[in-house]
């Protein structure tokens, strides 16, 4: 049996101001596609000013979203090259 290592690279960007984060990720798969997703934070008025926490959320709910898209596209194919229908699993 045959091992191979593959990689894949996630790039993510931020915007930011004093109260919002939006972060702006993006996947190229080996076929040629690229996947994009976006995550949004908001600090509450009452919090203190801390970038990093704002990227860390808006970074998170970027990756979920990049993750579901990947899923669904993956069960895309498996319905193609299957001519089933494919139940993903949600964690």
């Amino acid at each position: 049996m045959m091992h191979t290592t593959v990689g894949w690279h996630v790039e993510l960007e931020f915007q930011e101001d004093d109260t919002h984060t939006r972060a702006a990720a993006l996947v190229r798969l080996p076929d040629g596609t690229e996947v994009r997703a976006q995550g949004h934070a908001t600090r509450h008025h009452t919090d203190p000013n801390q970038p990093r926490v704002g990227e860390e959320i808006a970074a998170a709910r970027a990756l979920n979203e990049l993750a579901m898209q990947m899923l669904t596209k993956a069960h895309t194919e498996i319905d193609t090259a299957s001519g089933r229908t494919s139940h993903p699993i949600h964690v």
